[in-house]
């Protein structure tokens, strides 16, 4: 489709109109970006309203997860938020870490960044910072977190594997990640592979569901995890700007998957010294229904 620079500017320069969007239209299209469906709400979005920490006038309906209700955020973690967007997930990501930790959010939509940090004043938080930057070269030291949150952004970047090695080096041993995804089961269409609007939309960026846990197997994170998995379906009034009837009747009854999936991994190492709850012991409370979900 174009060069990964292009790729980059075709993605800034959709986020920075996004950002001045009503949460409506980005809700009721792909990641904001596409055309807005009639036939239903929050195609990728989940419901975060009802979340500790949440803001409504950071919530751009941009995300196709919840990772920070999985991502375990212990009193005094430094969080980093990759592609923090208006700020929604680092707020919430505050909430758990409190006022002895630090939360760092990265975007390089200069408008976002913008909006972000009028959401924290507007807040008072003095332990959130928002930094502009890519992060494929995150403006972070090494060993820098103690949890990676990230929901809906890395289906954006060209270069997926640098954002991982970058994960990794950031993390502090025995830090951890959630991140959540769009990922792909089966081949689009061409029309579909090859849309940058579609690209924008969180769609055509997306990767093979077991090549993007493969990257993170091969940087040598560890307990491995799918925390949640759903089926994405993009309506019809949306993907008939892309495909005729005929490419349109073929896709919906192929092979091909879109899914959102929300992944755990720890960086090896020594953990730190204060406990946290066991992954297994989240799982169980989520499936329970009598925890953070």
């Amino acid at each position: 489709m174009s060069t990964s620079e292009e790729l980059k500017q075709i993605v800034k320069d959709k986020y920075a109109k996004i950002a001045t969007q009503e949460t409506a239209v980005n809700a009721s299209s792909c990641c904001g970006a596409t055309v807005s469906s009639g036939e239903v709400y929050n195609i990728m979005t989940d419901d975060y309203s009802a979340v500790d920490g949440y803001e409504a006038d950071a919530d751009l309906a941009l995300g196709c997860g919840l990772p920070t209700a999985f991502a375990n955020i212990q009193k005094g973690d430094v969080v980093i938020d990759l592609g923090s967007g208006a700020g929604n997930d680092c707020f919430i990501a505050r909430h758990e870490t409190g006022e002895t930790g630090k939360v760092i959010g990265i975007d390089f939509t200069e408008p976002m960044i913008e909006k972000a940090r009028i959401n924290s004043d507007k807040l008072g938080y003095n332990n959130v910072e928002f930094r502009y930057g890519d992060i494929e070269k995150m403006p972070v030291a090494d060993d820098t977190a103690d949890v990676i949150v990230s929901n809906c952004v890395l289906n954006l970047v060209p270069n997926k594997k640098n954002v991982i090695a970058e994960i990794f080096r950031v993390l502090k041993p025995g830090g951890h990640f959630s991140i959540s995804d769009i990922v792909l089961v089966g081949e689009l269409p061409e029309a579909l592979q090859h849309d940058a609007e579609m690209y924008a939309g969180c769609v055509s960026g997306a990767i093979q569901k077991e090549e993007y846990l493969g990257f993170i197997e091969d940087q040598g994170f560890s307990n491995i995890t799918i925390q949640k998995e759903k089926t994405i379906d993009i309506p019809d009034d949306i993907l008939s700007k892309y495909l005729d009837e005929e490419g349109l009747a073929q896709f919906k009854s192929g092979s091909t998957g879109i899914f959102s999936v929300t992944v755990y991994a720890e960086k090896p190492g020594a953990k730190k010294d204060k406990p946290r709850v066991k992954l297994s012991e989240l799982q169980n409370s989520c499936e329970s229904g009598s925890g953070c979900c």
